[in-house]
């Protein structure tokens, strides 16, 4: 097994919503479709499920006379492909996916961000497997989303082991389509992030390669002081077995914050890596995408 703490990318949640929302985003980013009286929250099975349990959010929103409809999405590039033809006005993904969709020509702006979580994520391979190091994925079919935030973290990965892109054959599956491959044997290897991660761990017995706004805040900082309580809610979500769950929420770091400069500059440096290895098809500036709130 390598080095954990050497195969670790930063990796974040990022909340987005459409073009629509700069205008109004110093005041309120949930009252941007009063004059629909709704506000579409795009999300995946998360932190974002607790918030729709909870109904906080549409607390919040009573008294502007705004409703609020959940859409639930299994990852981010469908997510932003909705948010692009206008389905829904607010999600949450990871760092690669608004990537992707900037380049394509969709109207986003960056709301807020998590802290890092840079053990969310990772290459997994079977129990069995004679792969030992990520140089031993040369030549490997390698399950991902493509798009998705692990589609940068192999990137990164191989690049710090010493690997080109080039040198490994992705194989772009769905998180569902992945894991039936994985274990049917058809690919050497699987990136994935949690609970997908967790999951594969305990019942596949899939062996780790390399690790790598206010209302939801609110349940990221309940989250950190109730971890237990935090796996329970999630294992309920997600259908899985609390103790699966226990896992992922241990190597869990919590906390949104607004968007920074920093952020953006992280941002840039993998829009650069995704230009340089023609996986985008044109150069971005992802300060384009900055909330008018930043200045």
């Amino acid at each position: 097994m390598s080095d954990n703490n050497q195969n670790r990318t930063s990796r974040r949640r990022l909340l987005q919503a459409g073009i629509g929302m700069a205008a109004v985003a110093a005041l309120t980013p949930f009252a941007v479709r009063a004059a629909q009286r709704e506000l579409r929250v795009g999300y995946q099975k998360g932190l974002l499920s607790l918030l729709k349990k909870r109904g906080t959010l549409e607390q919040r929103l009573a008294p502007l006379g705004v409703a609020v409809k959940w859409i639930e999405f299994s990852a981010g590039p469908v997510q932003l492909e909705a948010l692009n033809v206008g389905s829904i006005d607010f999600g949450d993904v990871g760092e690669a996916p608004p990537i992707f969709a900037q380049a394509n020509g969709t109207p986003i702006v960056y709301i807020a961000a998590t802290v890092p979580r840079p053990a969310v994520e990772a290459v997994l391979i079977p129990a069995a497997s004679a792969i030992r190091t990520v140089a031993d994925l040369k030549g490997k079919k390698i399950a991902l989303n493509k798009g998705s935030n692990v589609h940068y973290f192999l990137v990164k990965l191989l690049q710090k082991s010493g690997l080109n892109y080039s040198d490994v054959n992705p194989v772009w599956l769905s998180p569902a389509d992945a894991r039936a491959a994985f274990e049917k044997g058809v690919v050497d290897a699987w990136v994935i992030w949690e609970p997908f991660l967790a999951a594969a761990e305990k019942t596949l017995s899939a062996r780790i390669l390399a690790i790598a706004v206010e209302e939801l805040n609110r349940i990221d900082i309940w989250g950190r002081a109730n971890r237990s309580d935090l796996a329970a809610e999630l294992a309920a979500v997600w259908g899985l077995p609390k103790p699966i769950v226990d896992t992922l929420v241990a190597r869990s770091s919590f906390g949104t914050e607004p968007i920074t400069r920093s952020i953006l500059a992280e941002q840039q440096l993998i829009a650069d890596t995704f230009f340089d290895l023609k996986l985008i098809p044109r150069q971005i500036d992802v300060r384009d995408a900055a909330p008018a709130t930043l200045g």
